[in-house]
């Protein structure tokens, strides 16, 4: 008999990959002519990163800092250069060969594919996960808003767990392999909270599965395991050794990290971003984003909580009804309905959409709970219920809150219900393996009907009895709907939220009837299929069609062909308004500008022009948050002042045609800004970081300038008061890592400078005609010079250690990862090679199966 050849053994898998691909390519079929998402999030990336990547283009290297968000900050968190992640290139490298944007949802499912195969799921089932944790919705939803790094974050979780897997399991060499890849991947999606939440869930599986081994007597496997990982994540980490060690020193001195401030301040602006006694995030800003406890409902019922947050009714509506009914006229009435209507009534502030798990694959899922053998349901259970619970948040605050007190770095995060994207990896990875036990345990109808029975009552019971009486369980609205509504239509609002509950009613009552249709489907298949009335050509493809139909059909409410513009329109991020151009035109260095048209510290609008004093990252500088928050509401002018705002924008006046409608932006010069530097001539001294900020709130900065004591040997000796007549500097030179100023001192001063302090004597470097000396903060978060009498170039320089020692790591760790990728080739090509190659052999490496099948039918327990 012949052996399969090593390309026959594979041509499965190559089938199901290409499948998968194709499947990705017809959901984004605009593709195809060349349209993209206008993805919001990237447009604010984008925006934030054009200065740092106009310097790169222009002088061949990328500044380490940038002057475009918050008046200056790291660029290496926003766009920074790594000329030595070989293998992080070379996969993205493929990747772009592949249609944008299909490709990023083709990756993640190439990846949970890895997984399920390597837990002993067949081409078929392995392609059913994969699609499942793909397609999720609230991974889609993710996608439409543009978090990227969420999606390949997401994807290279799930090849990460596919190589802990290999490495506990015996496969030493090729887990070390599949973990350094996309360990580095990992790290190159750089999205820290979903790593976060992905090592919560392996922390799960090497304590299940090395109980499992230690009671099996295979502790030296387990240990080997073990420590094939660690070296080999070490090795993985150091890939991207650059970023994290930048990212650690970062984090120190953000909103994440540690306030120096001991007094509890009220926030004039209602931003909770941070919290001024301990380290990390406040916990109700963390919190802002709780999962309610019913809302898990959305999980099998897509509308139970509304959808989304705007829009999702038709014409067909009690709302669109009662506004025609008032006398709108009917396309006004149908685009406010689709487009305005606040159909969502859960605990969040805001959602783009529901995180829909898919009904088919629930039931799946929970069957699988009775009919998977072994201990690995019981990782796949924890790990899904651990994620939705972190999600609840505030809502199970007794044990979310002691997370995150107790758990090292889980304080750094907020928007918990992130985590929900990994619990569709494990209900996903559960529903595939579910028919892959049943399938190799060969049940019978008989010992299928008590778990199937009761897998039904728990799912299509469910949301049979909420679609009947779900007006008895909930209330369908929420605190704030009268006061939205009124702001629409006065003392109608009352009428229109009727309307508004009712349409909530039917969205749920309609969404729980296709959930029963789908499970009532899918059970269908499973019986037709023990009962041998269907063959496996006919069911696999059954059950993947019933996951897809069930999750497209949901997806495409939030992410359709109808998001997708031109490439043109993609690309062309902003529009200048008459006001950013004639800012444009002036080319004075170093100056910034406040956009009061916006919400100045969450858009990066203003930074795709100019150099900002607001912008948006998910990791502000603490001190200069706390300065905004604190500050600028009772010493605004001031405060611009000091950073060098030369310019404000605000809006027009309003149409004299339309009064209601605003005038556009115009760009009012402010004459009072201090430029680039200037000398002060009084040098306030305070206790402590409260007593500065305390100091700011009415601050004059023209002549005077608030220091911590800490800074006293900085000051050399300087009084209180000084003389600065007839001493001058101004800026000669700019780069935004690289400042040069020719400063004309008639005497010893102090002289401030518009700019950032940060990480003074390490990263940013000041000399004086050459000569290093030391800078001090002033001012709460400008830097600020001792400079002696006379005529000097004075120079500062942002050049972080850091930076240089995590590009040797870097370098030395992606060889080492290139060199276990061609040993690991080499021993297996070698070791199929010295024997002989049975016809069953995977050529992908597999797991031993841990759904064997048994030697005879055995009695099906429920647990």
């Amino acid at each position: 008999m012949n052996q399969p050849t090593p390309f026959q053994r594979l041509r499965p898998h190559l089938i199901a990959v290409l499948g998968l691909l194709v499947l990705a390519i017809i959901y984004f079929s605009p593709v195809l002519s060349g349209k993209m998402l206008s993805m919001s999030d990237v447009q604010q990336a984008m925006a934030s990163a054009r200065e740092i990547r106009e310097i790169g283009q222009a002088t061949g290297e990328k500044p380490l800092w940038t002057d475009a968000v918050f008046s200056g900050m790291p660029s290496y968190m926003i766009d920074f250069n790594y000329p030595y992640i070989f293998v992080y290139k070379a996969f993205m490298g493929v990747v772009s060969i592949l249609p944008n944007t299909a490709s990023i949802v083709f990756i993640v499912m190439l990846c949970a594919y890895l997984l399920l195969v390597v837990l002993g799921c067949n081409p078929w089932l392995s392609a059913l996960g994969a699609a499942a944790y793909g397609f999720g919705t609230f991974g889609i939803v993710s996608l439409e808003a543009g978090h990227v790094s969420k999606l390949f974050a997401m994807g290279f979780g799930a090849g990460i767990l596919a190589g802990v897997v290999l490495c506990l399991r015996g496969r030493y060499w090729v887990g070390a392999a599949v973990t350094g890849l996309f360990g580095c991947m990992e790290l190159g999606a750089n999205h820290i909270q979903i790593t976060y939440y992905l090592f919560m869930t392996i922390g799960l599986f090497v304590l299940i599965e090395g109980i499992s081994l230690v009671r099996a007597g295979k502790g030296r496997q387990l240990a080997m395991g073990l420590a094939t990982l660690a070296v080999v994540g070490a090795v993985a980490a150091g890939s991207f050794g650059k970023r994290l060690l930048v990212l650690s020193q970062y984090t120190k001195e953000t909103i994440r990290g540690t306030s120096e401030l001991t007094a509890k301040t009220t926030n004039p602006t209602g931003n909770a971003e941070g919290n001024t006694s301990t380290s990390g995030l406040d916990k109700d800003y963390a919190f802002s984003y709780s999962y309610g406890k019913a809302e898990a409902l959305t999980l099998l019922i897509p509308n139970a909580f509304g959808g989304s947050s705007i829009g999702g009714l038709t014409t067909d509506s009690d709302f669109y009804k009662a506004l025609v009914g008032k006398g709108l006229d009917p396309a006004s009435a149908k685009q406010f309905v689709e487009q305005g209507t606040p159909t969502y009534w859960g605990d969040q502030p805001m959602v783009g959409g529901p995180a829909y798990a898919g009904a088919v694959l629930l039931f799946l899922f929970v069957l699988g709970m009775f009919i998977i053998p072994g201990h690995i349901r019981w990782w796949l259970l924890s790990s899904a219920v651990l994620m939705i619970v972190l999600a609840l948040g505030k809502n199970l605050l007794w044990f979310n809150g002691f997370l995150f007190d107790y758990l090292p770095y889980l304080n750094k995060f907020r928007a918990v219900t992130m985590a929900l994207c990994l619990a569709q990896l494990f209900i996903g990875a559960g529903a595939a393996m579910a028919v892959q036990s049943l399938v190799s345990q060969k049940l019978t109808l008989a010992q299928l009907r008590q778990p199937l029975v009761i897998s039904l009552a728990l799912t299509a019971g469910l949301a049979l009895v909420l679609a009947v009486l779900g007006g008895t369980f909930f209330s369908f609205q929420t605190p704030t709907d009268i006061d939205r509504l009124s702001s629409y239509f006065g003392e109608a609002a009352k009428e229109f939220q009727t309307a508004l509950i009712s349409d909530r009613q039917s969205l749920l009552r309609s969404d729980a009837f296709r959930s029963v249709i789908f499970i009532v489907l899918t059970a269908g298949a499973l019986w037709a299929f023990v009962t041998n009335k269907i063959k496996p050509i006919i069911f696999y493809p059954a059950l993947l069609a019933l996951v897809v139909f069930d999750l497209f059909g949901i997806d495409k409410r939030f992410l359709n062909n109808a998001d997708f513009v031109s490439k043109a329109q993609a690309s062309q991020l902003f529009e200048p308004t008459p006001a950013d151009e004639q800012i444009l035109q002036d080319k004075t260095p170093g100056y910034r500008v406040f956009d009061q048209t916006v919400d100045f510290m969450n858009s990066n609008r203003t930074s795709y022009f100019h150099r900002s004093v607001g912008g948006y990252h998910a990791a502000k500088i603490r001190r200069y948050q706390e300065l905004v928050s604190y500050a600028f509401p009772t010493n605004t002018l001031h405060m611009l002042n000091m950073l060098n705002a030369k310019y404000i924008i605000q809006a027009g006046q309003p149409n004299p045609a339309n009064p209601q409608q605003p005038g556009g932006p115009v760009a009012l010069p402010n004459p009072e800004a201090l430029g680039a530097a200037w000398f002060v001539g009084t040098v306030v001294p305070v206790a402590d970081a409260d007593a500065e900020l305390a100091a700011m709130k009415t601050l004059n900065p023209r002549d005077s300038a608030v220091v911590d004591k800490r800074f006293t040997a900085q000051l050399g000796g300087l009084p209180g008061t000084l003389d600065h007549t007839g001493s001058s500097i101004q800026l000669t030179s700019y780069r935004p890592d690289k400042l040069t100023y020719q400063a004309n001192a008639v005497r010893d001063g102090l002289v401030v400078f518009s700019e950032i302090y940060y990480r003074g004597q390490e990263d940013w470097q000041a000399f004086i005609d050459g000569k290093a000396v030391p800078h001090l903060r002033a001012n709460y978060v400008l830097r600020a010079l001792r400079v002696p009498a006379g005529n000097h170039t004075i120079e500062f320089r942002f050049d972080p250690p850091a930076a240089r020692t995590g590009d040797t790591i870097d370098l030395i760790c992606n060889i080492l990862l290139i060199a276990l990728f061609a040993f690991v080739i080499f021993h297996e090509g070698r070791s199929r090679r010295s024997k002989a190659t049975s016809a069953t052999e995977p050529i992908i490496p597999t797991t031993p199966d841990p759904v064997k099948p048994e030697s005879k039918p055995s009695k099906v327990k429920t647990r």
